[in-house]
């Protein structure tokens, strides 16, 4: 299995798996494909990356920017992400988040947010923090992890894409 960033080949691999991966999930309105293409069509995907596996696309993870009122930038949102049913629970989605992250160390940001399960989230250093909150997202399941020595917390806002 490769880690790369998506390409314009990718893109309806991506659509599709998103849709697979999301469909019998209780929380999921369906909506998931759809926030990854408005955040590429409006150039708030910082990145994507795609697990790929003799030729096919297997897991997918998105990044976009989020702005945390007092921290002035620098922090993104981790999500969705996205693994084939048939493969999920192989580390795959594992392997994505841990690319991000180190991608995310590489060009500097400060931090990395996201809305999911607790249990999961926590083996990669993302906690709850009462610091931070997002309008809509219960305190149980929005973490954060930062990746700077100083920060202050703050409302968090996803970029306008992200909700359509």
């Amino acid at each position: 299995m490769i880690i790369r960033d998506e390409t314009p080949a990718d893109v309806d691999a991506i659509g599709a798996l998103t849709a697979e991966a999301f469909a019998t999930m209780p929380y999921s309105d369906g909506s998931e494909p759809a926030i990854i293409e408005r955040l590429r069509a409006t150039g708030a995907l910082t990145f994507s990356l795609v697990a790929e596996e003799n030729g096919t696309i297997v897991g997918h993870v998105a990044f976009s920017p989020v702005s945390v009122s007092g921290e002035g930038g620098g922090w993104f949102g981790l999500g969705p992400i996205s693994v084939e049913p048939a493969r999920q629970r192989a580390g795959i989605g594992s392997a994505l988040v841990r690319a991000g992250l180190e991608r995310l160390r590489q060009i500097g940001a400060k931090g990395c947010v996201l809305a999911g399960d607790p249990g999961y989230y926590a083996r990669f250093g993302f906690a709850c923090d009462p610091a931070f909150t997002s309008p809509g997202i219960p305190h149980e399941y929005f973490m954060r992890l930062a990746l700077s020595p100083v920060y202050a917390g703050g409302t968090v806002t996803y970029h306008p894409a992200f909700f359509g």
